[in-house]
Order: C-alpha cells, then structure tokens, then sequence
C-alpha cells in the first residue's frame, strides 16, 4: 500500500484569488471532500450539439435498445464539439488553480445513460509519478437526478491511502476488475464512509480528484437518459502509468494522446495515432 497521501493540491492561503476563477472557499471545499460542482456558464448550444452528434457513434446494442448503458471513449476524434469542452478554458483554469501546474486532457468518455457502476478510484487506471496529478471532470449534457442515475461518491474518500491490486490481493489486469470492486465495497464498508448523491443540472461541472471513490447509483427509470462527458486529465511534469497493469520493477508506462486545444492539430494527431481513422474524418469532410 502506498502509505503517502499525496498533497499536489493549494491550500486557500497559497491562492491569489485575483487570477483565478475559484473562491478560496471552493478550494478549502476540494481540498475538504475531494470534488466540486461549479457553474461555469457554459454554452447550452454546445452541450445538446455534443448529444447530438455523438449519439450516432453508440455501439449498436444501444442503437437497439437506448436503455442499455454504453459509452463511447475518445469521441474528441470525431466530434469537434467534444474537443471544445475537454479544453473549456474556464475548466483548464480552475483545474490549474487546483492542482498548481498545467492540466492536459488526454481521455473523452461520453454516456447516454447512468453507469450504475460500483464505485471505485481512478487511481487504479491512471496514476503519475509524482504521484496525485490526474483529474477528473464530469458534465452535465442535460439534468441528472435519482430517477435516471445520480452520481456516488464518498467525501473525504481521497484521502485514503491509493490501494492497486497487489495492495488489496489481487492480480494484475482487467480480468481481476469485479474482484476488485468489491474489496472497494469492503473497504466503504469497513470505513463507515457515507454515500452523497449528485442531483447535477445542465451545464454544471464537477471536478473530482482521482483517488475519490465514486460510481453511479442505479437508475431508478431505466427509460430515461442522462447525457453526460468526463475528460480526464493529467499534468504537467509527470510521468504517467497504468496502476491496474503494473507491479513492482514493471510498471505500465503511457504516452498519452494530449487533446489538442486547437481544431486544426486533430488531423495531424488522428495521423500519428491512426491513419485508418484520419482517412474516414477527411472523406467526411469531403476532402479525401
């Protein structure tokens, strides 16, 4: 177990509150319980744009049956939209102001639907070294409540030792996943940690550190949906790595794809990273 809780984050004292969207209060209230719900302001036009051109890019299990929970991961590459929100400047700020170095989106995942997922930290996906400078951002596309799947997650959580699979016993690898869902089951158990439930509006945004422990509550009307985007972002001056595939003396090193903040450099990476997926987007550009 990792017996150091990583302290990345500004204390309100070390805040100049002149040159940052958040209040001191805000950050004393991340800091606090590990996540935030800020109102940015952002575009309603650009949110039901995101929901609609994404929609035709859900696998076709969901196609068939829209109450069927799916998600679609990097969508950034197709739909511009999608882009325009991971690199929001108002959410790179304060995300800077967080953690005190330059956030770099490297992962879209879009929902239809409530997850219903059993909770869990995204420190067993994505960690960095120095260790705590990963980030999450959730979206709402539309209001979510407790009919059509609330968010989870336990306050203070975050500052519970980080746990990778050979900490709670496990092997390494995704076929181990459900295992590990419950030793996080046990540990919420164990630590009497109490559940708070996201009621999210439109628009609204919230950020979470990466060791919150957080899921999906179940959807109480399967029939309706709850569009939503997490970016996932880490920061400058790191190396990076996936704690679910490493062990000790063989750590899974990534290279992430970093979502441009321009329009004009998603060609060159959709390029580097898949030369299949670049010809498709420039024939439905109607320029190859």
């Amino acid at each position: 177990m990792n017996p150091i809780l990583n302290s990345c984050i500004d204390t309100p004292s070390e805040i100049d509150t002149s040159k940052y969207l958040l209040s001191p209060e805000q950050v004393a209230e991340f800091n606090d319980k590990g996540y935030l719900v800020v109102d940015f302001g952002i575009d309603e036009q650009l949110l039901d744009s995101i929901r609609d051109k994404v929609l035709p890019y859900y696998p076709e299990e969901y196609q068939n049956d829209p109450t069927v929970p799916t998600r679609l991961q990097d969508a950034w590459q197709k739909v511009d939209e999608v882009r325009q929100l991971a690199v929001d400047a108002r959410i790179l700020q304060a995300l800077q102001q967080l953690y005190g170095r330059n956030p770099l989106p490297f992962q879209t995942l879009n929902f239809p639907v409530g997850t219903s997922q059993l909770a869990h930290s995204d420190t067993v996906h994505f960690n960095s070294m120095p260790g705590g400078f990963m980030a999450g951002v959730w979206v709402a596309l539309e209001d979510m409540d407790e009919n059509n799947g609330a968010l989870i997650y336990y306050p203070g959580s975050h500052k519970l030792p980080e746990y990778n699979m050979q900490d709670l016993g496990l092997g390494n690898g995704y076929e181990h996943y459900k295992d590990y869902e419950q030793c996080i089951q046990k540990l919420i158990a164990d630590q009497n940690l109490q559940a708070e439930y996201g009621a999210i509006r439109k628009g609204e945004v919230l950020i979470w550190h990466a060791n919150l422990l957080h899921g999906g509550a179940p959807r109480k009307d399967p029939s309706r949906s709850r569009h939503s985007q997490v970016t996932h972002y880490y920061f400058e001056g790191c190396k990076y790595y996936t704690p679910m595939l490493s062990s000790e003396g063989n750590i899974h090193y990534r290279d992430p794809v970093w979502i441009p903040e321009s329009a004009d450099e998603v060609p060159r990476i959709l390029q580097q990273i898949s030369p299949t997926l670049f010809k498709r987007v420039l024939r439905k550009l109607g320029i190859g």
